[in-house]
Protein backbone atom coordinates (compact mmCIF):
# COMPACT_ATOMS: atom_id res chain seq x y z
CA UNK A 1 0.00 0.00 0.00
CA UNK A 2 1.44 3.38 -0.57
CA UNK A 3 1.45 6.00 1.46
CA UNK A 4 1.66 9.61 1.53
CA UNK A 5 0.80 12.28 3.44
CA UNK A 6 -0.67 15.59 2.43
CA UNK A 7 2.08 18.13 0.65
CA UNK A 8 4.93 16.10 1.58
CA UNK A 9 7.74 16.37 -0.73
CA UNK A 10 9.38 13.54 -3.38
CA UNK A 11 12.49 13.70 -0.61
CA UNK A 12 10.35 13.26 2.58
CA UNK A 13 8.84 10.30 1.19
CA UNK A 14 12.17 9.10 -0.36
CA UNK A 15 13.62 9.49 2.90
CA UNK A 16 10.72 7.78 5.24
CA UNK A 17 10.83 4.79 2.67
CA UNK A 18 14.49 4.17 3.36
CA UNK A 19 13.84 4.97 6.92
CA UNK A 20 10.47 1.83 6.50
CA UNK A 21 13.35 -0.48 5.80
CA UNK A 22 15.17 0.48 9.15
CA UNK A 23 12.01 0.16 11.03
CA UNK A 24 11.58 -3.11 9.34
CA UNK A 25 14.91 -4.62 10.04
CA UNK A 26 14.48 -3.30 13.60
CA UNK A 27 11.33 -5.06 14.13
CA UNK A 28 12.31 -8.22 12.51
CA UNK A 29 15.71 -7.46 15.22
CA UNK A 30 14.02 -7.16 18.06
CA UNK A 31 11.28 -10.54 17.14
CA UNK A 32 15.07 -12.18 16.56
CA UNK A 33 16.71 -11.11 20.01
CA UNK A 34 13.40 -12.13 21.96
CA UNK A 35 13.20 -15.75 20.42
CA UNK A 36 17.00 -15.66 21.31
CA UNK A 37 15.51 -15.24 25.06
CA UNK A 38 13.05 -17.45 25.44
CA UNK A 39 15.51 -20.02 23.88
CA UNK A 40 17.85 -19.42 26.90
CA UNK A 41 18.20 -22.50 28.60
CA UNK A 42 16.85 -22.94 32.26
CA UNK A 43 18.90 -20.69 34.75
CA UNK A 44 20.25 -21.53 38.50
CA UNK A 45 17.71 -22.18 41.10
CA UNK A 46 16.89 -20.26 43.74
CA UNK A 47 18.85 -20.10 46.98
CA UNK A 48 15.80 -20.27 48.93
CA UNK A 49 11.81 -19.62 48.32
CA UNK A 50 11.84 -16.10 49.39
CA UNK A 51 9.31 -14.21 51.94
CA UNK A 52 8.36 -11.14 50.94
CA UNK A 53 6.35 -8.51 53.16
CA UNK A 54 2.75 -7.63 51.74
CA UNK A 55 0.14 -5.27 52.56
CA UNK A 56 -1.78 -9.10 53.86
CA UNK A 57 1.36 -10.24 55.62
CA UNK A 58 3.79 -12.53 54.97
CA UNK A 59 4.22 -14.12 51.32
CA UNK A 60 6.83 -16.86 49.66
CA UNK A 61 8.05 -16.62 46.12
CA UNK A 62 6.21 -20.18 45.15
CA UNK A 63 2.91 -18.79 46.15
CA UNK A 64 3.34 -15.75 43.73
CA UNK A 65 3.15 -17.73 40.39
CA UNK A 66 -0.33 -18.84 41.51
CA UNK A 67 -1.35 -21.99 38.98
CA UNK A 68 1.18 -20.00 36.23
CA UNK A 69 4.75 -21.49 35.67
CA UNK A 70 6.53 -17.87 34.76
CA UNK A 71 7.12 -15.22 37.03
CA UNK A 72 8.00 -11.47 36.48
CA UNK A 73 9.37 -8.73 39.18
CA UNK A 74 10.43 -5.23 38.47
CA UNK A 75 13.02 -4.07 41.22
CA UNK A 76 12.50 -0.92 41.52
CA UNK A 77 14.87 1.41 43.57
CA UNK A 78 13.44 2.65 47.03
CA UNK A 79 15.83 1.95 49.87
CA UNK A 80 15.68 2.70 53.04
CA UNK A 81 18.35 5.06 53.26
CA UNK A 82 16.91 6.98 50.11
CA UNK A 83 14.31 10.01 51.18
CA UNK A 84 12.37 9.27 47.94
CA UNK A 85 12.26 6.34 45.00
CA UNK A 86 13.92 6.78 42.19
CA UNK A 87 12.09 9.31 39.35
CA UNK A 88 12.86 6.68 36.51
CA UNK A 89 11.95 3.55 38.26
CA UNK A 90 8.21 6.12 39.69
CA UNK A 91 7.99 6.57 35.91
CA UNK A 92 8.05 2.83 34.63
CA UNK A 93 6.06 1.67 37.38
CA UNK A 94 3.30 4.71 36.55
CA UNK A 95 3.09 3.07 33.03
CA UNK A 96 2.80 -0.69 34.18
CA UNK A 97 -0.05 0.39 36.44
CA UNK A 98 -1.97 0.38 33.79
CA UNK A 99 -0.68 -2.26 31.87
CA UNK A 100 -0.65 -4.40 34.92
CA UNK A 101 -4.48 -5.50 34.57
CA UNK A 102 -3.48 -6.91 30.89
CA UNK A 103 -0.36 -8.75 31.89
CA UNK A 104 -1.54 -10.96 35.09
CA UNK A 105 -4.06 -12.28 32.52
CA UNK A 106 -1.05 -13.89 30.87
CA UNK A 107 1.51 -13.86 33.92
CA UNK A 108 2.34 -12.81 37.28
CA UNK A 109 3.90 -9.68 37.69
CA UNK A 110 4.89 -8.29 40.93
CA UNK A 111 6.93 -5.18 42.00
CA UNK A 112 9.73 -5.16 44.84
CA UNK A 113 11.20 -2.53 46.71
CA UNK A 114 13.66 -2.77 49.67
CA UNK A 115 11.78 -0.66 51.98
CA UNK A 116 9.69 -1.51 54.48
CA UNK A 117 6.01 -2.14 52.88
CA UNK A 118 4.27 0.48 54.93
CA UNK A 119 7.03 3.20 53.16
CA UNK A 120 6.19 1.31 50.17
CA UNK A 121 2.32 1.62 50.64
CA UNK A 122 2.24 5.24 51.53
CA UNK A 123 3.95 6.52 48.17
CA UNK A 124 2.21 3.73 46.04
CA UNK A 125 -0.62 6.08 47.78
CA UNK A 126 0.65 9.28 46.38
CA UNK A 127 0.68 7.75 42.61
CA UNK A 128 -2.15 6.78 42.72
CA UNK A 129 -1.38 2.96 41.97
CA UNK A 130 -4.35 0.57 42.74
CA UNK A 131 -3.45 -2.19 40.25
CA UNK A 132 0.14 -2.81 41.06
CA UNK A 133 1.03 -5.74 43.18
CA UNK A 134 4.05 -3.87 45.50
CA UNK A 135 6.35 -6.27 47.71
CA UNK A 136 9.07 -5.51 49.97
CA UNK A 137 12.46 -7.52 50.71
CA UNK A 138 13.64 -5.75 53.50
CA UNK A 139 13.58 -8.61 55.73
CA UNK A 140 15.12 -11.41 52.89
CA UNK A 141 18.29 -11.13 50.02
CA UNK A 142 16.60 -10.97 47.21
CA UNK A 143 17.87 -7.87 45.99
CA UNK A 144 21.45 -8.54 47.00
CA UNK A 145 20.90 -11.89 45.12
CA UNK A 146 19.55 -10.57 41.92
CA UNK A 147 21.46 -7.77 41.37
CA UNK A 148 19.25 -5.07 42.56
CA UNK A 149 21.42 -4.05 45.49
CA UNK A 150 25.04 -3.68 45.62
CA UNK A 151 27.29 -4.50 48.23
CA UNK A 152 27.10 -0.94 49.85
CA UNK A 153 23.51 -1.27 49.88
CA UNK A 154 23.01 0.98 46.60
CA UNK A 155 19.59 0.00 44.56
CA UNK A 156 19.80 -0.90 41.16
CA UNK A 157 16.62 -1.23 38.86
CA UNK A 158 16.04 -4.59 37.40
CA UNK A 159 13.40 -6.59 35.31
CA UNK A 160 13.81 -10.61 36.31
CA UNK A 161 11.84 -13.44 35.22
CA UNK A 162 11.66 -16.76 37.02
CA UNK A 163 10.57 -20.35 36.16
CA UNK A 164 8.97 -23.02 38.05
CA UNK A 165 10.03 -26.74 36.84
CA UNK A 166 9.09 -29.61 38.78
CA UNK A 167 7.97 -27.81 41.25
CA UNK A 168 11.76 -25.60 42.04
CA UNK A 169 11.63 -21.93 41.20
CA UNK A 170 14.44 -21.68 38.44
CA UNK A 171 16.09 -17.78 37.72
CA UNK A 172 14.96 -17.68 33.99
CA UNK A 173 16.06 -14.15 33.04
CA UNK A 174 17.29 -10.90 34.12
CA UNK A 175 18.21 -7.58 32.72
CA UNK A 176 21.98 -7.30 32.58
CA UNK A 177 23.05 -4.21 30.30
CA UNK A 178 23.37 -1.83 33.35
CA UNK A 179 26.36 -3.74 33.96
CA UNK A 180 28.23 -4.48 30.72
CA UNK A 181 30.80 -2.00 28.84
CA UNK A 182 28.75 0.83 28.07
CA UNK A 183 29.34 1.42 23.75
CA UNK A 184 29.98 5.52 22.66
CA UNK A 185 26.98 7.67 23.54
CA UNK A 186 24.56 4.28 24.98
CA UNK A 187 22.87 4.93 28.45
CA UNK A 188 23.20 2.22 30.71
CA UNK A 189 19.11 2.20 30.49
CA UNK A 190 18.57 -1.68 30.79
CA UNK A 191 14.72 -1.76 31.00
CA UNK A 192 13.56 0.83 28.26
CA UNK A 193 11.72 -2.38 26.64
CA UNK A 194 9.29 -2.17 28.87
CA UNK A 195 9.55 1.99 29.34
CA UNK A 196 7.16 3.80 26.88
CA UNK A 197 8.58 7.63 28.23
CA UNK A 198 11.33 6.99 25.32
CA UNK A 199 9.97 5.35 23.18
CA UNK A 200 7.19 7.62 22.76
CA UNK A 201 10.30 10.69 22.58
CA UNK A 202 12.19 8.52 20.33
CA UNK A 203 9.63 9.08 17.47
CA UNK A 204 9.76 12.88 17.52
CA UNK A 205 12.64 15.45 16.17
CA UNK A 206 14.28 16.36 19.72
CA UNK A 207 14.60 12.64 20.31
CA UNK A 208 15.27 11.54 23.95
CA UNK A 209 18.03 14.41 24.64
CA UNK A 210 20.40 14.02 27.28
CA UNK A 211 20.08 16.04 30.00
CA UNK A 212 16.08 15.81 31.19
CA UNK A 213 14.83 12.74 33.25
CA UNK A 214 11.45 11.97 34.76
CA UNK A 215 10.08 14.17 37.96
CA UNK A 216 7.97 13.22 40.65
CA UNK A 217 6.27 16.30 40.24
CA UNK A 218 5.96 18.96 37.51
Amino acid sequence: MAVQFPNESDSYRAARNALLESEKELRRRIESVAAERRALPVGGATPEDYAFDSDEGPVRMSSLFGDRDTLVIYSFMYGPAMAQPCTSCTSILDALEGEVPHIVDRVPFVAVARSPIDRIREFAQTRGWRNLRLLSSANNAYNRDYRAEDEKGAQWPALTVFVRRDGQIHHSYSTELLYATAEPGQDGRHVDMIWPLWNVFDYTPEGRGTDWYPKLKY
